[in-house]
């Protein structure tokens, strides 16, 4: 499918980055005495949970191996220190539940996991990325955003679907979710070409950060699409080493634009160098930074988890009271 294959480091990607330096400003004050990355939910399991905990389970269970998380300075103490109170909280309060036993090894494997390079000016997603970039150490890396959640629609996670063509492709690959016009101001939105044998993949032409409607109808439609609706990224990216030296120019350079560093700057020249595909997602992303996305992602994971009865009479008790 693709072409300008680089044989052999994509044999099986093991290294995974999560970008979670931000504040979180439009979750104040709950962020402001709480990073945003550990803000609770109940996952699909029933168990209540910090939302980096989730995003690095989605990770782990599409085959990933090492974690990075970029944070803001000082963080990483506070991260651990979570991690490690929760872990001896649980043995005191359910020794012997298995359910406790199993959530303890996860928190422990997780701890263990985890490395943190600290972004120490806020410059920027694409500055956040370049910050990992001693991490890649020359490999291709699936990228996550720390205030994502994302729930299949298949057995595969989210990631993995990701990870499946990035593999078999050898490139870069973008994950993009179909997105109502008036959504498209808050992810960066692209524009390509349709696969004739893979009508779920793109090759990618250009990409925008956050357009406006005017400007994504004048240079970002795709046929094919709903009316109405257009490419957004998902998310989740695998990144091939390329995007780190473009990055790491941008950073030397000091090529900001609106005073930070975009990672859809990269983006834009990896996709003039070589293949670059995007996937679009048998799934759907929740983007907790816009107003009630913590509510729409901590339902979204009720009704895929073992809580599902309980949240639809719920929601349906909801809706009857208020009619």
């Amino acid at each position: 499918m693709a072409s300008g294959k680089r044989l052999g480091i994509f044999m099986q990607i093991g290294k995974a980055i999560i970008t979670a330096a931000g504040r979180g400003l439009r979750q104040y004050p709950a962020a402001d005495t709480v990073q945003k990355a550990m803000l609770p939910l109940v996952d699909r399991d029933g168990l209540t949970k910090p939302v980096l905990q989730i995003i690095a389970e989605e990770a782990l269970e599409s085959g990933i191996e090492e974690l990075a998380v970029v944070s803001a300075p000082g963080d990483e103490d506070q991260y651990r220190r979570h991690f490690r109170s929760q872990t001896a909280n649980l043995r005191d309060a359910y020794k012997g539940a298995p359910w406790a036993e199993d959530q303890v090894r996860r928190l422990i494997d997780l701890d263990a996991r985890l490395k943190f390079f600290v972004q120490d000016e806020p410059l920027g997603y694409g500055h956040a990325v370049w910050c990992a970039r001693d991490f890649a150490g020359g490999q291709p890396v699936l990228l996550l955003l720390g205030d994502h959640l994302y729930v299949s629609n298949e057995t595969r996670r989210c990631a993995r679907q990701l990870l499946d063509l990035a593999e078999s492709e050898e490139c870069a690959v973008s994950a993009v979710q179909a997105t109502r016009e008036h959504l498209i101001h808050q992810y960066g939105t692209l524009t390509g070409r349709r696969l004739p044998d893979r009508p779920d993949v793109y090759s990618i032409d250009e990409i925008i950060e956050k357009p406006n409607p005017t400007l994504a109808e004048l240079k970002l439609h795709v046929p094919g699409l709903r009316a109405g609706h257009y490419l957004c990224f998902f998310g989740m990216h695998v990144l091939t080493p390329v995007v780190f030296d473009l990055l790491d120019d941008l950073v030397l350079n000091d090529g900001r634009e609106g005073g930070a560093i975009q990672l859809t700057t990269a983006l834009n020249d990896l996709a003039r160098r070589e293949t670059y595909l995007a996937l679009e997602t048998h799934g759907t992303r929740y983007n907790l930074g816009v107003k009630f996305g913590t509510i729409e992602a901590q339902v979204a994971l009720s009704m895929a988890g073992v809580d599902r009865d309980r949240m639809l009479t719920t929601l349906l008790s909801s809706v009857i009271n208020h009619q």
